[in-house]
């Protein structure tokens, strides 16, 4: 006899205990690779793993509170998944820290506040699981998340505030802080997007022609795609960044096809973008140098400097890695940032990067799950844009680092220097922990009625 048969109702379990066990595994990866840098440079255990480890696991165990108190029925995999990147990420940095100060450079140290703007970012994380109880209520505010998104893209090209980098004019700089809006309009945009495709995906979805097989949408239906490719266009002419063109554009595609069911959308999005990163190699010096340096990296060694010690970093670093505090990833200028994927290879191999790179994986399966189970289409192509983002920008990041794809300024999540990019990617987190929980929740039963309220409901009835 079934459950359905017998009248018994399934009751998902919390697994709160599941993540916590989980999160305590994550917890002792990251504080034992901190010791095992120490072991690895001078032999003992560093004199602050007390303290540090310490504030790192009250702050993990945090968020798990949050998540038992706030989404009790959320995802037991995703925080802990999280929790064991972004302590990789901080010893990571605390190597190259210690490495940079061997060799007398003034730059650094970089460990210390990426710590507190982990604490900041895991802060927002429960903030959002406070004061966002339902994630179907942020569809009310589409066109608003829309409307601050392109004011947070067009923020760096302005005069006084913008801050050009490496020649990509993606920061803005208040005093002695500096902010990528980039990261913060990215969860702007997937909402915008996913709000708008819910509103708009009927007529998205009918088919025009049919060229090799394939349905393409009609031409009266382009518009959007269309905005959405000058968008990316703009991005790639004003601010020179062919990484956030790619990922906002791609998101935007990924989306409109989960949302319509049409693959023509993927084929036209595929087109326009590589018609827009042609033009932008023809345009741009900039995008013709990393277009240059993927090609051929060592026909021009001092300036792909950075790239080339990249490469010998990896391979110094073989099938399983020379050990924490064994490599030279303090070589690589911006190892500890654009390039921390090489430092992780050279330190662990080819093993520990493929073993952080499955972590990313999972925590994309994990996403792209929670939205194959959403009830609400809101919900399910928010959990999608969100997941999509990240993947695009991990797949951005690892191919350039490894020669698969020209080079770009993006960051890996969780695991690179910065302060905007941790607190968005802990808000991404909590926004997809907030609509597995709403996702997985038992519906309400019914109040039977009784008494008097019974014979007033016949008597209206």
């Amino acid at each position: 006899m079934s459950a359905r048969s017998a009248g018994l109702t399934w009751i998902p379990r919390k697994r709160r205990t599941a993540e916590l066990g989980l999160l305590l595994v994550a917890i002792a990866i990251g504080i034992g690779s901190y010791a095992a840098v120490g072991l690895g440079l001078d032999g003992e255990v560093p004199a602050g793993i007390y303290t540090v480890g310490g504030v790192y696991a009250v702050v993990a165990l945090g968020a798990h509170v949050a998540v038992r108190r706030f989404a009790g029925y959320a995802d037991p995999v995703l925080l802990p998944l999280v929790v064991a990147l972004n302590g990789i990420g901080l010893v990571t940095i605390y190597r190259i820290d210690l490495g940079l100060e061997a060799m007398g450079s003034p730059y650094g140290p970089f460990a210390q506040g990426q710590l507190r703007w982990t604490i900041l970012g895991i802060l927002m994380f429960v903030a959002v699981l406070a004061f966002v109880r339902d994630h179907r209520r942020l569809q009310q505010y589409t066109y608003t998340f829309g409307l601050g998104a392109i004011v947070l893209l067009v923020l760096p090209i302005l005069p006084i505030i913008g801050n050009a980098k490496r020649g990509a004019q993606i920061w803005i700089q208040l005093g002695p802080f500096s902010f990528q809006p980039a990261e913060a309009a990215k969860i702007a945009l997937a909402i915008f997007f996913a709000g708008y495709l819910v509103a708009k995906r009927d007529a998205l979805a009918l088919a025009g022609r049919r060229i090799l097989g394939v349905d393409l949408p009609r031409g009266r239906d382009l518009g959007p795609i269309l905005i959405g490719w000058l968008i990316s266009i703009g991005i790639l002419v004003f601010q020179r960044d062919l990484g956030s063109s790619l990922l906002f554009f791609g998101l935007f595609v990924v989306m409109l096809f989960v949302a319509t069911e049409r693959p023509g959308w993927l084929i036209v999005g595929g087109l326009l973008f590589a018609g827009g990163s042609y033009f932008g190699y023809l345009a741009f010096s900039h995008v013709q140098d990393r277009f240059t340096a993927w090609l051929d990296p060592w026909a021009d060694p001092d300036r792909n400097y950075q790239i080339i010690t990249a490469l010998y970093g990896l391979a110094h670093g073989g099938l399983l890695g020379r050990g924490w505090g064994q490599g030279s990833p303090e070589l690589t200028p911006f190892g500890f940032s654009d390039f921390i994927l090489s430092s992780i290879g050279e330190e662990l191999g080819l093993a520990g990067l493929m073993a952080v790179i499955m972590v990313y994986a999972l925590f994309v399966e994990r996403g792209l799950r929670i939205a194959l189970t959403c009830r609400d289409a809101f919900g399910k192509l928010l959990a999608v844009g969100l997941s999509v983002s990240f993947a695009l920008q991990v797949f951005v990041v690892a191919g350039g680092v490894m020669r698969l794809i020209p080079l770009t300024g993006l960051t890996a999540p969780f695991l690179a220097a910065g302060g905007s990019s941790i607190i968005m990617n802990w808000i991404m987190v909590a926004l997809l922990l907030r609509i597995s929980d709403q996702t997985r929740r038992p519906a309400p039963e019914a109040t039977p009625i009784t008494g008097d309220d019974a014979t007033q409901v016949v008597k209206l009835s």
